[in-house]
């Protein structure tokens, strides 16, 4: 997907929907992140980080869980739909964390890679992106930015959704649950399908990971279609 895609595809109002549907859409949406956080915190430990945040924009929940595990870090929030950006930096704002965040309305191959960051996170951006290269482009771009050795968490939805049909009749149950009507569950499923091509499998996933300069991939979080990462960036040699 491109940014102006991107900017189509993400637009007021779904910036305005996206943290109701996110949680769900995805099963232990805010347990994800908050493992996300963890995973970093353990890593890196107390004291000053500098964290890169691809697709940023809709909740913000990583930077506001991570922020709050270790005051003493800063981010860069990366996101090329102004709106899903704005959206997250109003809570982000609310959870008086904005002084710490640096918005970036922009795609991460236009973030200048002059400095290298501590860790860096991508989630649920990974799928809106149709064609192979693409998401090739956008997990090197990650990689060029960060230090050697330093961890990045990626998560995606990471298999095709019709290969999966009784997963898909499970995502649909979720929206029944919230109490969606049945033409309101059918106009979801179409729009889960628009315009986002998952990679094929986990295993599709690593390999990507490993040919943009990543290694260690350890899968920690799994629901229905959806997986998380983390990984970390190739020592030079």
């Amino acid at each position: 997907m491109s940014a102006a895609e991107s900017i189509t595809k993400f637009d007021q109002s779904r910036a305005q929907e996206y943290a109701t549907q996110s949680r769900i859409a995805l099963a232990g949406y805010d347990a994800c992140h908050e493992l996300a956080a963890c995973l970093l915190s353990a890593h890196l430990g107390a004291g000053e980080a500098r964290i890169l945040v691809g697709g940023a924009g809709g909740t913000g929940q990583e930077i506001i869980s991570a922020a709050q595990l270790q005051p003493a870090w800063q981010f860069v929030a990366v996101d090329p739909a102004q709106t899903m950006l704005d959206t997250a930096m109003e809570r982000i704002a609310q959870a008086g964390l904005a002084e710490r965040v640096t918005p970036f309305a922009g795609t991460l191959d236009a973030l200048p890679a002059s400095a290298a960051f501590d860790a860096a996170t991508l989630i649920g951006v990974l799928h809106h992106l149709p064609q192979q290269q693409a998401k090739e482009d956008i997990l090197r771009a990650v990689a060029d930015r960060l230090a050697p050795g330093a961890p990045f968490i990626l998560a995606c939805n990471r298999c095709a959704y019709e290969s999966q049909p009784l997963f898909l009749a499970a995502w649909a149950q979720r929206w029944r649950l919230a109490g969606a009507s049945e033409a309101e569950v059918e106009a979801k499923l179409g729009k889960i399908r628009q315009g986002a091509v998952p990679p094929a499998s986990e295993a599709e996933v690593e390999s990507l990971l490993q040919g943009a300069g990543f290694d260690q991939p350890l899968r920690f979080f799994s629901s229905l279609f959806w997986s998380a990462w983390i990984v970390f960036k190739r020592q030079e040699q």
